[in-house]
């Protein structure tokens, strides 16, 4: 309350354009900016043949895209800001969400997990972090935290549902949402990623939730092999489409575009993460 918050500090030094921009675009359905890049794929797949023929373990997609991610919000610590009734906060950790399917079929069940980073981790032991979230996810019988206080505000009539949830909205706001509410949340984070690749459909831009304050957004997609220009000829090239989208009230256009320029170069050079930061 009165700016303080269980989750953020607030930045008080901003220029007044910035500070003013909130109360222009209040909600982040309206302040959302898409981009995209067609990922090389060649890179990734080296890394990741060459990482098993030394015996360093197996990687996938999502391990190097996660990394990526918790690296350059650690180099541009501005990403992980997020905005909340009017002001601007600085998050107090690293947090990327996903969704884990429980099983791969129409009927299977889905969970979401948030895991915490420091920022210093190497590629290694950002797999290793994924690996055990998903293990510990990926069965019909598993509940996390956010599974547990979804099953207690579903178990309630739908009219309770929506006086809870606009509750817990309104708590957010004004700074007095309990952290054991927040530590669950997984539309409270700094990233949120969606990897569509895992089932074979196409990439897209994703919304931003007006509910958390998620800031930014990256979507995987099923790669695939396209026509590309390289030193002015046109081969054929193994492309993922990889989309983000992002709130543009916290961070300037050229904060943004350098940030994202550094997470292409962490792409196509994935070794650079198996040093930490």
């Amino acid at each position: 309350m009165f700016g303080f918050r269980p989750d953020g500090k607030k930045v008080r030094d901003i220029d007044p354009i910035q500070r003013i921009i909130p109360h222009i675009m209040r909600h982040r359905h309206d302040s959302q900016n898409f981009t995209g890049i067609d990922l090389p794929c060649e890179p990734m797949d080296s890394f990741i043949k060459d990482e098993l023929a030394q015996g360093n373990g197996t990687y996938n997609y999502m391990h190097i895209i996660i990394a990526g991610i918790v690296r350059i919000i650690a180099r541009y610590p501005r990403l992980n800001r997020f905005i909340m009734n009017g002001r601007i906060y600085s998050r107090n950790a690293i947090n990327v969400s996903f969704v884990v399917k429980k099983g791969m079929t129409a009927d299977a069940a889905e969970t979401t997990v948030k895991l915490d980073f420091t920022g210093q981790e190497t590629i290694s032991q950002v797999r290793d972090k994924v690996n055990a979230a998903i293990s510990s996810n990926n069965n019909l019988e598993a509940e996390n935290g956010t599974d547990k206080l979804a099953r207690l505000i579903t178990f309630t009539p739908n009219m309770v549902i929506a006086f809870l949830i606009w509750l817990i909205k309104t708590l957010d706001k004004h700074g007095i949402l309990p952290m054991s509410v927040i530590n669950v949340s997984p539309f409270h984070t700094s990233a949120f990623v969606t990897n569509l690749k895992s089932i074979k459909g196409p990439s897209i831009f994703h919304h931003l939730y007006d509910f958390g304050n998620t800031g930014l957004f990256f979507a995987m997609g099923k790669e695939a092999m396209v026509p590309v220009v390289e030193d002015g000829q046109v081969t054929i090239g193994k492309r993922m489409p990889f989309q983000i989208v992002t709130d543009e009230r916290f961070c300037d256009g050229f904060y943004f575009v350098s940030a994202l320029r550094l997470l292409k170069e962490f792409y196509t050079n994935p070794a650079m993460l198996k040093e930490p930061l």
